[in-house]
């Protein structure tokens, strides 16, 4: 209460409106000036994470490849027989001295994975074997420079990461590999990067993309598992590369990026708390607060004592007002004050004057509203609170066919037709008494013929604040209109006979979608029966061709067309093949429409998928021929960059397919390839591409299935090939099949190319005696 005594007065609310003013604006500017200082320290603080991680995998990267090339170097020097280095291991192990300053230990391993040689020598790790470890497998498998996988050294169970290269005698011939190890949790360039900071908490962490941990800034852990909560560092683990908002393991919100390394497997994750990063904004929005409360506490007072002194003419003003008002006062009220002021006082003695000239024009207004009613070309009639006629115009005369003076002080009601009366009457005590417009259509009386006119009625009642003082009614005469309206419904029963009897759907839809009209053929389209008006056509329905779905307002803003090959879809779930036509009626108007030609159109299509199936399709096993196949490959070979695993390539050659076609007949033959086609698609993925190339020849294409998985899947075909069998005529036949694995890459020129190389595994494992997989590897571009 004592807060609202206080609003009451005007300088108040004055003093309080400025004061809201500057809050709001200082707010606006404090919440504008944090959402873009933020903005700002986000970018920022995005690019300084992403500069860290780049720069950081950048380091990693080179030092990999600088160690690498010194072993690889290093191993081209040990060129000798295998016996010689067996003898001279511990002698040229000592001499490499630049080892030392590289790898926390550095090893020469024999071929058969045993432990020749070793550097720190205290670490007694000489004659041990090695040959299970993933490093000595891959080495001695590839004959390349490897780097490993973490894992735990024998020596006090550390965790490390080993690189190797493999050493050859004179004749090529791999003898052994020299290897440096790279402890993970030692002081070197690993356990560098995990006390590398950004700003005071933010870290940096290395991980490989199996999901082990190799250093981590925030925690020092190694060798373990990435978290699973950690989404960002998940999708590293799938190859992604760039910034993403996350968490740490404290919950903490974080800015973190990804960088992929290219000599290893491994991603660099550089993560900054956000609450660090966006620091100088909280304290610009402390500072600005602080700020906003001096100014309210200085402007306050001296806002109140100013809008005092201003509002003193006011009250002024306000008295000679009601002085006026009274009577007391007989003169104009007093002009000073501020403009504001002085423009309602000359409004006030504005608005007196008026006064007296409006109530001394009221007679004038009158007769000019009789003189205006004379000319109109509508009847009008006013009558007295009880309904009585006071005045007609010529125009009402003449609808009624009577004279004015017979109508005067006669009630208006009498004029309606006796069949019309009772219920007009009604209506119109209804609508005056809830001070509504009366609106009415019925027939009046034609004077002394007899005859009745139809007539479109409007009453309204003349009131003022304190009582009513009659009623002033417009007729017009719509006898004609009437008949016009009646002979365009017969014309409309015609047309609709017509149209019902059509096949085509047709129908008219207004700017809102609701059906207007619709024959029988176009509600059965529409999925409702035999009548569908007042419905809503594009809510009962779905549009949509091969270049996208048709919304309402595409319908409303595009032109007219013809034939536009369409599926609707209704609300039923019914689909048709459409050729669709569509007309705009009175376009940009108000009673704009729109009306659409059905006709249904699923014969041609069903001919066309038909011709569009057998161009792509062996008729006899339904498999895809040939063109079919190479499109697919190009579309495969396309993709192959995006690819997570290796796609493939399989071809199918049969086996003493041709006797079978001499001895058991065509029949048999076709029998056969039908069968081998089912066994073919009954054991890949739905993914995959299965095709007939020739007589006997068929092709596979693997999407993103590895070599691995691709001869595994090559061996369960070529046995299920072998174990089918057909036995005819007492005898029993059947085929192998020769088949090539190659994988596709980046650097394979075409679909030839790859199809020549898997023929290549047809060929040898046909040379081989037959009924045999054969892999051929990529060719290193």
């Amino acid at each position: 209460m004592l807060i609202k005594r206080w609003l009451g007065s005007l300088v108040n609310r004055a003093v309080a409106f400025v004061i809201l003013v500057i809050f709001l604006s200082a707010l606006v500017v404090t919440v504008a000036g944090t959402l873009v200082s933020q903005s700002e320290l986000e970018t920022q603080a995005k690019n300084e994470v992403v500069i860290i991680a780049n720069l950081v995998a950048g380091e990693l990267d080179d030092k990999l490849s600088q160690r690498l090339a010194v072993l690889a170097e290093i191993a081209d020097g040990l060129s000798m027989r295998e016996d010689i280095l067996h003898i001279r291991a511990t002698t040229l192990l000592r001499r490499e001295i630049a080892l030392r300053h590289l790898f926390d230990a550095f090893y020469l391993i024999g071929a058969d994975g045993k432990i020749l040689a070793e550097y720190p020598e205290a670490y007694a790790q000489k004659g041990r074997d090695v040959s299970g470890r993933e490093y000595f497998r891959r080495t001695s498998q590839q004959l390349t420079p490897v780097v490993s996988r973490p894992y735990r050294s024998f020596y006090q169970n550390k965790p490390a990461i080993m690189l190797t290269a493999p050493v050859f005698d004179q004749n090529r011939r791999f003898i052994g590999m020299i290897a440096g190890a790279i402890l993970l949790d030692a002081d070197n360039f690993m356990g560098d990067v995990g006390r590398v900071r950004i700003g005071e908490s933010g870290y940096v962490s290395v991980a490989t993309q199996g999901g082990i941990t190799l250093a981590n800034g925030r925690t020092g852990a190694v060798m373990e598992p990435v978290p699973a909560s950690s989404s960002a560092l998940q999708q590293a683990m799938s190859g992604f590369e760039g910034v993403v908002a996350s968490e740490n393991g404290d919950g903490d919100k974080t800015i973190m990026a990804v960088k992929q390394m290219d000599q290893v497997p491994w991603f660099v994750a550089a993560s900054w708390p956000a609450r660090e990063a966006f620091a100088p904004a909280a304290r610009l929005v402390d500072n600005l607060l602080w700020v906003l409360l001096a100014v309210i506490v200085t402007l306050a007072p001296f806002a109140f004592v100013m809008f005092r002194r201003l509002m003193t003419p006011m009250d002024v003003l306000g008295h000679q007002i009601t002085e006026r008002h009274l009577g007391v006062r007989t003169t104009p009220v007093d002009v000073t004050g501020v403009r504001e002021i002085r423009q309602v006082a000359e409004t006030f003695n504005t608005v007196m004057e008026e006064r007296d000239e409006v109530l001394s024009s009221l007679a004038e207004r009158e007769a000019f509203f009789r003189s205006l009613t004379q000319s109109a070309p509508i009847g009008i009639v006013q009558t007295d609170v009880l309904g009585r006629i006071e005045f007609v115009n010529p125009t009402f005369e003449k609808i009624t066919n009577s004279g004015g003076n017979g109508l005067l002080h006669k009630y208006l009601v009498a004029g309606i037709h006796e069949d019309d009366r009772e219920q007009a009457l009604r209506e119109w005590y209804s609508a005056l008494r809830n001070h509504e417009v009366f609106r009415g259509r019925f027939r009046l009386l034609r004077g002394t013929s007899g005859g009745a006119i139809w007539a479109d009625v409007m009453t309204a009642a003349i009131e003022t604040p304190d009582k009513s003082l009659g009623t002033i009614t417009v007729v017009r005469d719509i006898t004609r209109e009437l008949e016009v309206e009646q002979a365009l419904r017969e014309e409309q029963q015609r047309a609709d006979s017509i149209l019902a009897v059509l096949q085509e759907g047709v129908l008219m839809v207004d700017t809102g979608g609701v059906i207007r009209y619709a024959n029988r053929a176009a509600c059965s389209f529409i999925g409702d029966g035999e009548n569908c008006e007042n419905q809503n056509f594009f809510e009962r329905t779905v549009i949509e061709n091969e270049e996208r779905q048709w919304q309402a307002s595409d319908f409303l803003a595009g032109e007219d067309f013809e034939s536009l090959y369409v599926t609707l879809r209704n609300a039923r779930g019914q689909i048709f093949d459409i050729d669709l036509t569509m007309l705009h009626l009175r376009k940009g108007h108000d009673n704009e429409r729109l009306v659409f030609v059905l006709r249904d159109d699923s014969e041609r299509r069903r001919q066309e998928e038909r011709l569009s199936w057998e161009a792509t399709h062996d008729s006899l096993t339904q498999l895809l021929n040939r063109r079919a196949f190479s499109a697919a490959l190009m579309k495969c070979l396309a993709d192959v960059n995006e690819q997570a695993s290796v796609s493939v390539l399989m071809l199918i050659d049969l086996d003493y397919f041709k006797p079978i076609n001499d001895e058991g007949g065509h029949l048999l033959g076709d029998d056969l390839l039908k069968r081998l086609a089912d066994l073919l698609k009954d054991s890949v993925r739905q993914s995959d591409t299965v095709a007939r190339l020739g007589g006997d020849e068929f092709g596979i294409i693997l999407p993103a299935c590895g070599l691995n998985r691709a001869e595994v899947l090559a061996e369960k075909i070529r046995a299920g090939v072998q174990a089918l069998r057909i036995k005819r005529d007492g005898r029993s036949f059947g085929v192998t099949t020769s088949i090539g694995l190659t994988g596709l890459s980046p650097g394979d020129s075409g679909p030839r190319e790859v199809v020549a190389r898997a023929d290549e595994g047809c060929y040898i494992a046909k040379a081989q005696g037959r009924n045999k997989v054969i892999v051929v590897p990529v060719p290193e571009h």
